[in-house]
């Protein structure tokens, strides 16, 4: 559990640090997932030192939202003041992001099709 928790933890440094040093404005532990992302395709499962700390985390999501309902209520006026441009962008990125998960899906499900074709010709 300590491992799991380490790591991830790790990632989120290595990716806080990635971001800063390239002075891209992507946060820091969204890039980390991207490397934890990356290095558990390389080793191709999710290690069960890992699974434990990531399944508490995910049981306890809801609570990893509370500081964001904090920061739309400290910046409540700013957000009334531009609730056009939040509406919009908000809708906009539900819809790409509707639209390129269905894209994968059908991607996916032709992969798996010629998986299950090539399989059956054997």
């Amino acid at each position: 559990m300590v491992q799991g928790m380490l790591l991830l933890l790790l990632c989120q440094l290595a990716g806080e640090w990635l971001m800063v040093w390239l002075g891209i404005p992507i946060p820091g532990p969204v890039a980390g997932m991207l490397i934890l992302l990356v290095g558990l395709m390389i080793y191709g499962k999710v290690p069960d030192f890992l699974r434990l700390p990531a399944e508490g985390l995910i049981r306890h999501l809801s609570l990893l939202f509370i500081p964001a309902g904090v920061g739309l209520m400290v910046f409540a006026q700013l957000l009334a003041q531009h609730w056009l441009l939040v509406l919009l962008s908000l809708v906009i990125s539900t819809l790409l992001t509707l639209i390129l998960t269905a894209w994968m899906m059908q991607k996916l499900e032709q992969r798996q099709q010629n998986r299950s074709k090539a399989n059956g010709n054997r």
